[in-house]
């Protein structure tokens, strides 16, 4: 932000808004001062109503020079960083600036900021003199992801009297992004790997013949073998084969955003881990090189930089982890009772890896899950137990058509989904070496499931 507030001619609406700036001690003197000149006339006493004019007059003397004072003030603020994970702390400095050929008063600065982020930082500025700066600074933290409106800064005039009191206000605002905190995973090798779904990359098969070649332009980055010279030379510039590219490997984190299947509200809610979980993994498989694409429930879908409906990876990666966690810090819970606009995304592509996010689940939803796992090379399912996130008392209680965990666990695995039971207090880190690890034998999902019943029929 930077602004100045510059002088002129004073006007009726500033002198009105000056009036309405008195302060309590300003109207105490100036109500005094009326009282005693009343009081003279009622009593016949002269002097009286001298003290009463002198009562009266200093209060609206101060409002008038206050008025007419006009200090030409910029003010700039800065973040750093301005986005910030989720409990942590982001610096504010705030510079105010003297640009007039006057020395100033004394000033009061104040900063607006949301409840969220802490109490409104107020700040008392010493005389500034002409061409003079003064740097003063303070933090915020939030531990809820969003974004936050910083501002308008305000600076407020007194007289030394402290009869009366003026704020002006700059226009401009910045936005803190509180983005969600991202867990570091462990490199393990994905599962679907070898059939070309993990860090392999891919080559499209060329169906036309050398001369039948659809070149397109030379992009940074593109290897110098794969110039097509006679293309080249037709077209004056240099051209590259469009068949010989590398296609990235793929991947869709898909995040199932539905209130009726996350219980709870908080920092410490299964919708929360569920963004956390989604943010941790994109950012994760875009530094192995991934084109990381985001899904919610709604078909709502975030494209990336090179508009295929993906983020691209190499030197995008830190473009696109950026657009990622900027959308997942703003994203909310919805109204869909189902997971078919998501399934009617993914119908429509042949997706690589497929990392899931679920919540509770009904039997026709697991089925719509279970059709996804046709769509894609291979499926990891994190399903979060949103009874124990809520920690109800009383045992385990399932909304009306919701199944159990392990019921999810075995409907998921059944379809092919290398599914994961979360729970609170569960390491994401644990829980992805574990899932997105090569495919385990049928025979240990069957025991993990028979388990899981085991455990869930034993509990209370």
């Amino acid at each position: 932000m930077s602004e100045g507030g510059s002088g002129g001619p004073p006007d009726r609406d500033g002198l009105r808004a000056a009036l309405s700036g008195l302060t309590t001690r300003g109207r105490s003197f100036l109500a005094a001062g009326v009282a005693a000149a009343v009081c003279s006339f009622l009593l016949g006493q002269p002097d009286l109503l001298r003290v009463g004019l002198l009562l009266a007059a200093l209060p609206l003397v101060c409002v008038l020079v206050l008025h007419r004072t006009r200090y030409r003030v910029a003010g700039s603020r800065t973040l750093s960083p301005a986005r910030v994970p989720a409990a942590a702390e982001s610096r504010v400095r705030l510079r105010m600036e003297n640009v007039s050929r006057l020395p100033t008063g004394v000033l009061m600065l104040q900063d607006r900021v949301p409840y969220v982020l802490g109490p409104r930082p107020r700040f008392v500025l010493d005389r500034v003199e002409a061409g003079g700066r003064r740097e003063v600074s303070y933090r915020v933290r939030s531990d809820l992801r969003g974004r936050y409106p910083l501002g308008p800064l305000q600076l407020r005039l007194s007289d030394p009297f402290g009869m009366c009191e003026l704020t002006r206000s700059f226009s401009t605002c910045d936005t803190l992004t509180v983005v969600p905190r991202v867990e570091p995973l462990p490199p393990v090798r994905l599962t679907g790997e070898a059939a070309g779904y993990g860090e392999g990359r891919q080559r499209s098969l060329a169906l036309a013949g050398e001369d039948d070649v659809i070149p397109r332009g030379y992009r940074h980055g593109d290897d110098l073998r794969r110039v097509h010279w006679r293309s080249t030379a037709r077209y004056g510039e240099l051209m590259v084969r469009r068949e010989e590219q590398p296609q990235k490997a793929r991947c869709t984190i898909l995040l199932d955003t539905r209130e009726t299947a996350h219980p709870g509200s908080g920092p410490d809610s299964a919708f929360e881990w569920a963004v956390t979980g989604a943010a941790s993994s994109a950012l994760h498989l875009l530094e192995r090189g991934f084109s990381v694409r985001l899904l919610t429930d709604t078909g709502t879908s975030v494209p990336g930089p090179d508009g295929a409906g993906g983020f691209g990876g190499g030197t995008e990666s830190a473009d696109a982890a950026g657009l990622v966690l900027d959308t997942l810090a703003v994203v909310e819970q919805s109204e869909e009772e189902g997971l078919s606009a998501a399934y009617d995304v993914l119908r429509g592509s042949n997706e690589g890896l497929l990392v899931a996010f679920f919540g509770d689940l009904d039997e026709q939803q697991a089925a719509v899950a279970g059709r996804m796992r046709q769509r894609c090379g291979a499926a990891v399912a994190f399903v979060l137990d949103g009874d124990a996130f809520t920690r109800r008392p009383g045992g385990i209680r399932f909304s009306p058509g919701q199944v159990p965990v392990a019921d999810r666990l075995r409907l998921l695995r059944q379809a092919g989904w290398t599914a994961l039971p979360v729970t609170p207090g569960d390491a994401l880190a644990d829980l992805w070496r574990a899932g997105a690890g090569p495919q385990r034998p049928a025979e240990a999902d069957a025991a993990e499931a028979d388990a899981a019943e085991t455990v869930a029929g034993g509990r209370p």
